[in-house]
């Protein structure tokens, strides 16, 4: 993992700090009334990486931003999946939930693709039967 993006929510000294320890990027969205503070003065932004953070938000906005707004994507994705197929899980274990969570998205990524063969007009070749198995052999 190389970025952490998170929306004002999250953001907090401790969390900055903690992301930025992990040797990763935090690009979590400030509040109205966000400073730099001074990292070496007891009671205001009291790290580096806060500051750091700030300084880059506030001086090379465009790019912060592109890095920040990748979380759209996972969010419309999470929100599409939530929507279709429920947001919660039912099964008990550990195990057997990660395996449900995992189902979702692929049957999520089946849909997605689904859709766009049809809006698409995309003819798909599916390998493995005697049918095609000619056309597979030449891709």
């Amino acid at each position: 993992m190389s970025e952490v993006s998170a929306d004002k929510g999250y953001l907090s000294y401790d969390n900055v700090r903690y992301v930025a320890n992990a040797g990763v990027a935090p690009f979590i969205a400030f509040k109205k009334n966000s400073s730099a503070g001074d990292y070496r003065k007891e009671g205001m932004a009291k790290t580096k990486a806060w500051t750091d953070m700030y300084y880059y938000f506030m001086f090379k906005r465009d790019e912060f931003l592109s890095h920040y707004h990748k979380r759209s994507n996972v969010e419309s994705t999470f929100s599409m999946m939530k929507r279709k197929f429920g947001d919660s899980l039912r099964s008990k274990s550990d195990v057997a939930m990660v395996n449900e969570a995992l189902c979702k998205v692929l049957s999520h990524n089946i849909v997605v693709l689904i859709h766009e063969m049809f809006e698409l007009g995309i003819d798909p070749i599916f390998c493995g039967g005697t049918k095609n198995e000619k056309n597979c052999q030449a891709h």
